[in-house]
């Protein structure tokens, strides 16, 4: 009796110490966070003081307010929302088609293509940025939606992604739908994009935040201040106007509220995703 108390101590220590590294763990990685969401409410002076005041002495919630209203941030973060909704949908629409094409049908060069598409990521954008700004340029489509949107329509990654998924569907679904009399494009949107859900979802995530924090192609399709995005307007907040570090806090903490909203929409399906994607068929 008395080892199995000790025995038992030892397991409740050992799971105490784990629990305490695992919160000094997150309390280091939230620190950069909080410090932020500290700044944004400070007054501009506050932020030089020593010692650091982590609550300041009065919430200055006009952070948040002033840079959207008087220095075109508004704009940037309306141009955002509108090119990372558009390629994502693009991207879920262009991805599983050519997934599902890839994964469930048969016909010459399908596998050279698909080695091909996975090749694609093995090419870093710096390579393809000159003739892709030529190639936009040439189309007319500088300073406009399209040239932000059309390049990044798909991906490789979110091709590959939703391959993987469909070839864990069982192709006699497909088989007893036909039977049934229902179309190709019935059995692909009624029967098999309900079965990826999971993986929409991980595509959603990935592409949404990666569009959303995208700078160097917007950096050289958008001249115009009006045309910019938000990453874009973030950079060039620092050297338009003086160094207002609040503000600045505040812009970077309120362009993460997107992402946040995307990822807790979708958390669920994203953790079922993550969890299916180490089981076998």
């Amino acid at each position: 009796m008395a080892a199995r108390g000790q025995a038992a101590r030892r397991i409740k220590i050992s799971e105490l110490a784990t629990y305490a590294a695992l919160a000094i763990g997150a309390l280091a990685v939230a620190m950069p966070f909080l410090y932020a969401i500290s700044t944004s409410l400070k007054d501009p002076f506050e932020v030089f003081e020593i010692p650091m005041k982590w609550i300041p002495a009065v919430a200055h919630w006009e952070n948040y307010v002033k840079p959207f209203k008087t220095m075109g941030l508004a704009r940037n973060f309306l141009n955002s929302v509108i090119v990372a909704v558009s390629v994502t949908t693009l991207n879920v629409f262009t991805c599983s088609m050519a997934g599902y094409s890839f994964a469930k049908f048969r016909y010459w060069g399908r596998d050279f293509f698909f080695l091909a598409v996975l090749a694609t990521l093995m090419v870093p954008l710096q390579v393809i940025l000159v003739p892709l700004f030529e190639l936009v340029k040439r189309f007319g489509w500088i300073n406009t939606y399209r040239g932000l949107i059309i390049p990044a329509g798909t991906s490789a990654f979110g091709v590959f992604l939703m391959r993987q998924y469909f070839l864990t569907v069982p192709s006699e679904l497909m088989e007893a739908a036909r039977i049934d009399g229902c179309s190709e494009t019935g059995i692909f949107f009624r029967i098999m994009l309900p079965l990826v859900k999971p993986a929409l979802s991980t595509l959603v995530i990935f592409i949404f935040m990666n569009n959303w924090n995208s700078f160097l192609w917007p950096l050289l399709a958008v001249t115009r201040e009006e045309m910019m995005t938000l990453p874009l307007g973030i950079a060039s907040f620092e050297s338009t106007y003086s160094t207002n570090y609040p503000q600045l806090m505040a812009v970077s903490m309120a362009s993460t509220l997107p992402v946040l909203i995307v990822f807790f929409t979708m958390q669920r399906q994203f953790i079922e995703g993550m969890a299916l994607s180490g089981m076998k068929s």
